[in-house]
């Protein structure tokens, strides 16, 4: 990249000239506090870049396709388009509604398959043998050959490629689908996709394996070693950065941490035997995508340069250095509140995504947070790719960030820090000796407890839950599931009395110990007959150790407001009427408006309702309203210069005929004049500074909503 000036007839202001001109128009007010931002990476943005800020930048030279891929793993002029694949998870609980799903979508224009199977599945145990709300839950209950056959029949597997997450174990899923492939004359060698086995997630959001660690690794490795030989096109290892976000964790964290985790999974394959070149060839990344457009688009072009620098610092040669990325817009984010506007918060996850050079993309259902998703939300998701796509035209230009000043710094000084973090994990031994420790878990939580403090105090506004909430809105039905686990359990035990035990058992043998035949003994088991359930107790017949953390906290961004909400409802269905404010508004509009909006919107926001009648002259008028009103909660509205005034008088005559009724006032005077009002009767101020959150939670708690 060179510097160039286009019209020579025009000066270059420089940047000194370009801020006193700012300073300027500021009136006084301060440049750094008005025009800086800090990000929750810790990561001060400016309000303008230029070539200066980036000429120095080591990775700037790099063209699409070339080390370290921050700009793409893609070289201009490969293929006429530059698609990812869409690739939506299909929410079910059985393999027919499964398959319903996929054969309609993949008409509808999804390009790659995202089977997700229950927690009983991922946890290697048969429907007879889990709990029962284990099954059907958060996924499709497979435990068996003909379960697979059913969620894929009439999908050919060659022309489709798969996405799956096999938890900590891999091989019991995996061998229950090469077992279909092998029975209906298919070819493992035409398999394309993810089919990832991710013990440390399964870490993070569990606090435990189903297995030993070294059962995992010695799963993984063989794995990994048959799909090299057996197909190529599939990936088996996966890292998961997902729940670092849902656990309220920033970019920073969610960089170092998976990249830490795939170091440690380079490690283990290698002390198995696999090369880094077989090792890198199998490996997929997973990234939830916020809500914050540059930080998350340098978030990928950064995770791509760093695992380049670590695959390559192992040997990797440059086509091994390349990171395959699937993107899944973020959960975190959504709110039950409003859920519309979650429709516009996935489209924009989505831009950063694939604006970021995602690989494949999931763009989450906008009641993903309410209910199982729905024919209608399924297609609005899916949509919202296909218009990025084929309306907006974004698979047309290669890396259309590459060349932004702003991206390009953000890109570089996002890497700097999570490569920063990442060498304090290979401090602590690796990503696992990190998590016994607690380490990783500890800045979860304090970048989680940052993140709430911003939106309890609304300096983070979530759209419809902490600002601009309409307490009138008529929420979505939460849809409960139908428990699956009797017919499944029952399904279990007439599969296993069907059996032919002798074989099985025979077929099951040498699945504990660690050899490079585990997917050809599985596979072979299956055909006779044997489940997930059979497959991972023999794997797991000589496991001694256990594996234990503090997992992770995940939850969404909005649960705290949502809570509030809630509980108004509750205490509307309870007691006929919403808890109830009333806006005393002192003299003219001009004079009261601009508080009585502030606190109107303040308390919508914990379900409050809110009574806000004509502006009163008289304070005698405000506290007879007040009181003949029914609220619990008065908020005195005018402007400053009118309180020493008003405010004495009306919240004394307040508290005189109603002492137990709150009296507020909009605005934050001097503390001196804070003393007086609150001798008068006042108990409190509201004001843009407030802890929302705190404020409502306790007032909800003095009025007896949700006690």
């Amino acid at each position: 990249m060179s510097k160039h000036t286009w019209f020579k007839e025009f000066s270059v202001p420089t940047y000194d000239q370009w801020r006193e001109a700012a300073e300027k128009s500021l009136k006084g007010a301060s440049f750094d506090a008005k025009l800086l931002t800090q990000s929750h990476e810790g990561i001060v943005r400016q309000p303008i870049y230029r070539y200066e800020d980036v000429k120095t930048l080591p990775h700037l030279e790099a063209l699409p396709g070339e080390a370290p891929f921050h700009r793409g793993n893609q070289q201009p002029g490969e293929h006429k388009e530059h698609k990812w694949q869409v690739c939506q998870e299909i929410s079910a609980t059985s393999a027919k509604t499964f398959n319903q799903a996929a054969v309609d979508d993949l008409a509808r224009g999804q390009t790659m398959l995202h089977l997700i199977v229950d927690q009983a599945t991922l946890a290697g145990l048969d429907p007879d043998e889990a709990l029962p709300d284990t099954i059907g839950h958060k996924g499709v209950s497979v435990f068996c050959r003909e379960d697979i056959e059913q969620a894929f029949q009439g999908v050919k597997l060659s022309e489709v490629p798969l996405y799956m997450n096999t938890g900590a174990l891999g091989l019991p899923i995996l061998s229950i689908l090469l077992a279909h492939v092998e029975a209906t004359d298919q070819k493992a060698s035409e398999l394309r996709g993810c089919i990832g086995q991710d013990p440390v997630a399964v870490l993070l959001t569990e606090g435990k394996l189903p297995c030993s660690l070294q059962t995992a690794y010695n799963t993984m490795a063989s794995v990994t070693k048959w799909a090299k030989d057996q197909a190529p096109a599939l990936k088996t290892i996966l890292v998961q950065s997902n729940p670092y976000q849902d656990g309220g964790g920033n970019a920073v964290t969610e960089l170092a941490f998976s990249l830490a985790t795939g170091v440690d999974y380079l490690q283990a394959m290698l002390e198995r035997g696999l090369s880094i070149e077989d090792i890198a060839a199998r490996m997929q990344f997973s990234y939830s995508i916020g809500s914050d457009v540059f930080m998350e688009i340098a978030k990928l072009r950064a995770a791509r340069m760093l695992w380049s620098n670590i695959v390559a610092a192992y040997g990797g040669s440059t086509e091994a250095q390349k990171m395959t990325i699937h993107a899944r817009t973020s959960a975190w984010t959504k709110t039950i509140y409003d859920p519309y506007v979650n429709m516009l918060r996935s489209t924009t996850e989505a831009f950063s995504a694939v604006i970021g050079g995602a690989d494949s993309l999931h763009v989450s259902a906008f009641d993903e947070a309410i209910r199982p998703v729905n024919e209608f939300s399924r297609r609005i998701a899916r949509n919202t790719q296909i218009i990025l796509q084929e309306e907006a035209h974004l698979a047309k230009v290669i890396d259309p960030a590459g060349g932004s000043w702003y991206v390009e710094w953000l890109t570089d000084a996002l890497a700097k820090k999570a490569w920063e973090l990442f060498q304090q994990v290979e401090a602590h031994g690796g990503m696992l000796s990190a998590l016994e420790a607690g380490f990783p878990q500890d800045l979860i939580a304090q970048s989680a407890d940052q993140k709430a403090a911003s939106i309890d105090t609304r300096k983070k506004r979530l759209v419809g839950t902490n600002m601009y909430a309409n307490t009138a809105e008529q929420p979505l039905k939460a849809e409960s599931l139908l428990s699956i686990h009797e017919e499944r359990a029952e399904e279990a035990r007439s599969h296993r009395l069907q059996q032919n035990a002798t074989l099985v058992s025979a077929a099951l043998d040498g699945l504990g110990e660690h050899n490079d035949e585990l997917v050809a003994i599985a596979v072979k088991a299956v055909l006779l007959g044997a489940t997930v359930g059979d497959i991972a107790k023999a794997m797991r017949r000589e496991d001694s150790v256990e594996t234990i953390i503090q997992p992770l906290r995940i939850h969404r961004a909005s649960e705290r407001f949502e809570a509030l909400r809630m509980q108004a409802d509750d205490f509307l269905k309870t007691t006929g009427k919403r808890p109830t404010v009333f806006l005393a508004t002192m003299g003219p509009v001009t004079k009261h408006k601009a508080r009585a909006d502030f606190a109107a919107e303040f308390f919508a926001v914990g379900g409050f309702e809110i009574l806000r009648n004509q502006a009163f002259s008289t304070t005698v008028e405000a506290a007879e309203a007040a009181v003949a009103s029914g609220a619990m909660v008065t908020i005195i509205c005018s402007d400053d210069a009118s309180y020493p005034e008003q405010v004495p008088p009306l919240a004394h005559a307040i508290k005189q005929r109603v002492p137990q009724m709150t009296v507020l006032l909009a605005g934050l005077p001097e503390a001196e004049q804070l003393a007086t009002y609150k001798a008068a009767g006042v108990d409190d101020c509201i004001h843009m500074r407030s802890n929302c959150y705190e404020m409502l939670r306790e007032l909800q708690e003095r009025i007896g909503v949700g006690s």
